[in-house]
This record gives structure tokens, C-alpha cells and sequence, in this order.
């Protein structure tokens, strides 16, 4: 059952890795990286002060926490625990597939840590301003398209990019909680101490 689950990643991988073209190679290898995205992320940052003022602070450690758990889960204790070789590192693979600029990655690639990350920011973002901005749901948009250039430069089956996004948004989950809790924990202390 595993083992055909791992060939039927496989063939969607060589699928989806095989449409490419070599104007998109450069757009690819610059949207995978996080600093492209530092507008979108500064808007966010602008929404965030604007909607929660003073509580700001706690949606942005929310964020942080979300990142920080969704990174270390995957990239410290999924990838070296299932030492799933990345497809750019796959010997079988070596002569079929297309990389970018002999982009490879780590060794490893399961589960994939930009999947995580976003998707786990996109979950967290969605629970906070579910009621008050519900086209924040376009983040998952964002999520799905970042996880996507990982499998056109090579570096991730889609199955790494699956629970990635799984564990991600269990982060997600977990980061809003945490920011939830904080937040009545902060509101009490203001109201024992409101100096």
C-alpha cells in the first residue's frame, strides 16, 4: 500500500514537474524564495496594527509561533526521522526531471517546510480575520502556489507538499489557539492592573 502510494507520487511529480518552460525558470526560482514576497507580507503587517492595535503584538507572536512550530516539525524531526530523499537527490530520477539552475535542495525533502510555513500562516490568518475579512481565504491561494514552485524546480514530491500543508495548518490551528489564550490572559492583567 505505502509502496504504491510512493509511485503514484512519483508519476504525478514527473507530470506536474514536466510542465515548464525556460522563461518561467527565473520567475519560479524567485517566488519560491521568501523575500518575494515582503510586499504582501507588509500589507499584511498593515492590516494586522489596523484591525488589533494594541493586541497586534499577540497576533504577530501568534504568527511566529505558527512558523516556528510548522519549520522545526518538518525540517528537524520529519525530514531526518523519514530521510525521504528529495527528487533532485533521487538517483532514479536524476536524468528525467527538470531543475532550475541545478537547484537541488537538502537531502531530504519529506515533508516540505515551505508548505508548512504558508500554509500554516494562511490557517492562522483565516481564523483571526475569518468574520472581518473573509478574502484572507486568498492566502490559501498564495500557500498552494509557493508549495507548487517546490515541485516545478524539482525539490518536493506532491506528497511532501500534502503533509506539509496538513501540518502546517494543524499549526495554524494551534498558533490561534495559543493567540486566543494570550490574549484573555493579557485582557485580565489590564483589568487587575490597568497601569
Amino acid at each position: 500500500m505505502i509502496d504504491q502510494l510512493i509511485e503514484y507520487d512519483k508519476e504525478l511529480f514527473r507530470f506536474l514537474n514536466g510542465f515548464h518552460t525556460p522563461w518561467l525558470d527565473p520567475v519560479m526560482a524567485i517566488l519560491t524564495e521568501t523575500f518575494a514576497w515582503l510586499p504582501l507580507f507588509m500589507f499584511l503587517f498593515y492590516i494586522i496594527i489596523k484591525e488589533h492595535k494594541k493586541e497586534s503584538w499577540i497576533i504577530l507572536l501568534g504568527i511566529a509561533i505558527t512558523i516556528l512550530m510548522a519549520d522545526q516539525t518538518t525540517a528537524n524531526i520529519m525530514k531526518p526521522f523519514f530521510s525521504r530523499l528529495r527528487p533532485s537527490r533521487e538517483p532514479a530520477l536524476q536524468d528525467i526531471i527538470h531543475l532550475v539552475d541545478g537547484y537541488a535542495g537538502g537531502q531530504f525533502g519529506f515533508a516540505s517546510s515551505h508548505a508548512a510555513n504558508t500554509f500554516g500562516v494562511a490557517t492562522f490568518l483565516l481564523l483571526v480575520f475569518r468574520r472581518t475579512k473573509p478574502w484572507i481565504a486568498w492566502m490559501f491561494l498564495w500557500a498552494a502556489f509557493v508549495s507548487y514552485t517546490r515541485i516545478y524546480l524539482g525539490v518536493h514530491y506532491p506528497g511532501d507538499i500534502l503533509v506539509g500543508a496538513s501540518v502546517g495548518m494543524i499549526c495554524g490551528w494551534i498558533g490561534f489557539k495559543f493567540s486566543e489564550w494570550l490574549k484573555g490572559w493579557d485582557q485580565r492583567r489590564r483589568l487587575i492592573s490597568p497601569n
